[in-house]
């Protein structure tokens, strides 16, 4: 081999091994980038349906679970607090739940699929402060038309039993209900609608 060839095959040889680095660099840069762009396990989880089991939710307890960083809350109702809810319609701003702020399936005076168990998302309507639960028996703090319900006390805003918001609040529109469906008589799966529930 001549001394020309020589130089010739050592220039294609340093090219192809430039190549093949400068190829592998990119790759090495490239999967990292790529895979930076994959929502972490955190991020799924925080959107991720979760269940509930409410086996021993007792008639006019209230359960919270969290779902998206959000507190939701599951409150067994009694007939009782049913009665309060048909009560508390001709004080509520939107009674029949005109405001898309439910699952078609939940857009009854109940707001709920089965009239017993509510699903709402815990999170005021007016600034996403987190509303307390006030029992009937609260007549003394929150007045004597109260049937029971939600008080927020960042700023004075009541729903009813059902979520929704009362007149003359600041809070302008019911309490969301999340997607979910029972998976059985005593699990919940909240974020996710299922056909037939």
């Amino acid at each position: 081999m001549s001394d020309s060839q020589d130089v010739n095959a050592s220039r294609r040889n340093l090219i192809v091994a430039s190549a093949t680095a400068g190829g592998a660099a990119a790759v090495g840069v490239a999967v990292p980038f790529a895979a930076s762009m994959l929502p972490s396990e955190r991020a799924k989880a925080l959107g991720a349906p979760v269940e509930a089991d409410i086996s021993g939710l007792q008639p006019g307890e209230l359960q919270i679970i969290e779902w998206r960083g959000k507190p939701v809350w599951i409150l067994r109702r009694t007939k009782e607090m049913l009665d309060g809810i048909k009560k508390s319609a001709a004080s509520v701003s939107d009674p029949n739940s005109d405001v898309p702020l439910q699952p078609a399936y939940a857009k009854n005076e109940f707001r709920s699929i089965k009239q017993e168990v509510v699903v709402l998302e815990g999170v005021c309507s007016h600034l996403g402060c987190s509303p307390q639960f006030k029992s009937a028996e609260s007549k003394a703090e929150m007045g004597q038309d109260w049937n029971g319900g939600f008080y927020c006390p960042c700023h004075g805003s009541k729903f009813d039993l059902a979520g929704r918001v009362y007149k003359g609040v600041p809070a302008p529109v019911n309490l969301a209900v999340p997607p979910y469906a029972f998976l059985s008589e005593t699990r919940i799966l909240i974020g996710e609608d299922r056909k037939g529930a």
